[in-house]
């Protein structure tokens, strides 16, 4: 098993960032205040196609993009599920996203966001796990084109 705090190359990390297309953010809030919604503009204007996850908000449009109640309702194949969770609900957002068909290729949990055992099940599945990482400080400090 690889500890979060063994660090994520840089190279890694590009090429995580430049192979995916269709990322859900799980934990999006409405709320201007919230950094996810900040991500979520971002990750839009940066060329991903993007859908928010959260039951409150299923059905509204933010930033000109769908919400949806749950992984499982999102219409298009995943690359990256980015969960914007506390630690312990990622293991369930992780149990979800493993349960879809094809599978993402990446579990990526925002900074401050670590578990071990969700980190440790899905990797064991063949995805790439990245924890306590933000993708948009990394697109930007890695200087990635959009997409």
């Amino acid at each position: 098993m690889i500890p979060h705090n063994a660090p994520t190359s840089d190279d890694k990390l590009r090429e995580i960032l430049q192979s995916v297309r269709t990322i859900a953010l799980v934990g999006l809030s409405a709320n201007p205040a919230r950094p996810s919604i900040g991500v979520f503009a971002f990750l839009l204007r940066h060329g991903y196609r993007a859908a928010g996850v959260n039951p409150g908000l299923a059905g509204q449009v933010i930033h000109g993009a769908p919400v949806y109640a749950r992984l499982a309702d999102v219409p298009f194949p995943i690359d990256m599920v980015d969960i914007f969770r506390n630690s312990e609900a990622a293991g369930a957002v992780v149990d979800e996203a493993l349960a879809l068909a094809p599978l993402p290729k990446v579990i990526w949990m925002q900074l401050g966001v670590i578990n071990e055992a969700a980190a440790e099940k899905a990797r064991t599945r063949g995805l790439d796990v990245v924890m306590d990482h933000c993708p948009k400080i990394e697109i930007a400090r890695l200087g990635i084109p959009p997409v």
